[in-house]
């Protein structure tokens, strides 16, 4: 499966000059929301990464996935591993599991994102599983931005990634795109203009 002809098909990788989420600055943006509109493209990734995960042998009650990003990703890998589906919203700006969600002492729970760039957010999500007595045993995403080594992957991971090493962590694909500070960045000293895409900006 060539994961980044699924998202180029999409036009979800997108190239021109974007704000991250961190304040860095990019000539790609990989928009997964594009991929996910498609209900067949959302199953055949999630069947791809719940196949992954079954061969590692992990146990999992629960799959638990930030909003907004991760909803549409958590929900289908719950679906392909036959398991719950839960997810963590931001209330006053911190995460919050509520909706009625319940989360057993011991349950296992692997956390879902659509596109993995340092895990904060996830962890951030993990906290609050972890607070409710759940045990965080995974991670898991359709993309990975190359700041953090999922497994079957010759990445190295780097210093800003904040996922935990002693977990596993799950993605299709890599995709490592050159970031820049917004005062180093060739992009902004050739005159054009940063946007903010995705869920935090426009």
């Amino acid at each position: 499966m060539d994961i980044k002809e699924i998202y180029m098909d999409a036009d979800a990788l997108l190239e021109g000059h974007f704000k991250l989420s961190s304040g860095n600055h990019s000539q790609y943006y990989l928009q997964s929301a594009k991929v996910l509109e498609d209900p067949k493209t959302v199953k055949l990734l999630a069947d791809e990464l719940a196949k992954q995960i079954r061969a590692s042998g992990l146990k999992i009650d629960t799959v638990c996935a930030p909003a907004l990003g991760g909803l549409i990703a958590g929900f289908a890998l719950a679906q392909a591993l036959d398991c719950r589906s839960i997810f963590a919203e931001r209330v006053n700006g911190e995460m919050s599991i509520r909706r009625g969600f319940e989360i057993k002492e011991g349950e296992r729970v692997l956390m879902c994102e659509d596109i993995i760039t340092t895990g904060g957010s996830a962890m951030e999500a993990a906290r609050v599983v972890k607070s409710l007595g759940g045990v965080i045993v995974g991670v898991a995403a359709l993309a990975n931005r190359g700041f953090c080594k999922r497994e079957n992957s010759n990445l190295v991971t780097k210093a800003n990634c904040k996922l935990p090493q002693d977990i596993p962590f799950f993605a299709l694909e890599d995709f490592t795109f050159e970031i820049h500070s917004p005062d180093t960045c060739p992009l902004c000293k050739d005159g054009s203009e940063a946007i903010k895409p995705g869920s935090r900006g426009n």
